[in-house]
């Protein structure tokens, strides 16, 4: 292939088509527990959190909360992938080699925000969320006279984690500032070309991840079976409005677990009967989901 402009042109052009391709066919988990957020600014700030939005009788005034002592605020991140093409192997008509790299590239842009959304919930534990309490704690301030409220079972083994995923606010945030887009630095003059022979390919976008409503979701890291798993729906199920009275009407959907909670999920939740052949009264209760990025 003479390399002139107009084939370089073409070439990116049949680039993006391949991207954009697999990019849509890629899977992708994270859309399951985390709600995607636009952002129009380097930060994005979440005060509406700290008020559970639910319906109330209208009786005089409106009531407003006041939010302004919970400033919550998630800043954006840039994240690139790059590739880059010799030019021998254009002059060479050797750019189908490239084909499963430019994929490649689509696959990872479309998974990174799984990668970010379960590393999170990992830390659930250990990092704060808006009532900069940990997200999964046993001292959340909630309802009156400084009541707090437990969605954490304890424990020291692999975490797993019960979530209210009917709602359209998730237990995390996916703050979308640019979506993924696909670029090219293919001009005669760039440096990579002129000095390396290289043309260079490539993805970025900006985004962030953050705790959603903690009242959502119930991490523990004890042993997964009937036993912890009742104690946690009870306890989820048991959450109220901050009057300490009208339940929230939270209900757990799923069981998000790492590989190693596999076989105990299955046990626990998909098995209809017990190992001695009584039937299993939480069978199917939830769905569970196996996520690799949480081992």
């Amino acid at each position: 292939m003479i390399v002139n402009q107009a084939n370089l042109q073409a070439m990116y052009k049949s680039f993006k088509v391949i991207f954009n391709q697999a990019f849509e066919g890629a899977p992708s988990m994270c859309d399951l527990v985390a709600m995607r957020c636009p952002s129009t600014s380097k930060e994005q700030g979440y005060p509406w959190l700290a008020d559970f939005p639910m319906m109330k009788e209208w009786i005089g005034d409106r009531v407003i909360k006041d939010l302004s002592a919970f400033d919550f605020t998630i800043k954006n991140k840039s994240y690139e992938a790059t590739i880059g093409v010799d030019r021998d192997d254009i002059d060479d008509d050797n750019i189908g080699l490239y084909t499963p790299m430019i994929q490649g590239l689509a696959q990872a842009a479309k998974e990174h925000p799984d990668i970010l959304v379960f590393a999170l919930l990992k830390l659930a534990f250990t990092s704060k969320c808006y009532d900069n309490q940990y997200y999964c704690d046993t001292d959340h301030p909630w309802g009156p006279d400084g009541a707090v409220v437990s969605n954490s079972g304890g424990g020291s083994g692999a975490p797993w984690f019960l979530m209210d995923l009917r709602r359209a606010i998730k237990p995390i945030i996916l703050q979308v500032r640019k979506t993924p887009e696909f670029v090219a630095m293919d001009k005669p003059d760039n440096e990579q070309v002129f000095m390396r022979k290289k043309y260079m390919y490539g993805v970025d976008d900006r985004k962030n991840v953050g705790f959603g409503l903690w009242q959502l979701c119930y991490g523990s890291k004890q042993t997964l079976d009937a036993t912890s798993y009742a104690a946690a729906r009870a306890a989820m199920m048991s959450f109220t409005r901050e009057d300490g009275v009208t339940p929230l009407g939270v209900i757990p959907t799923h069981l998000v677990h790492g590989p190693t909670l596999e076989s105990a999920a299955k046990t626990a939740i998909d098995a209809a009967n017990q190992a001695g052949g009584a039937s299993n009264i939480w069978y199917n209760t939830v769905k569970t989901v196996n996520v690799p990025w949480l081992a």
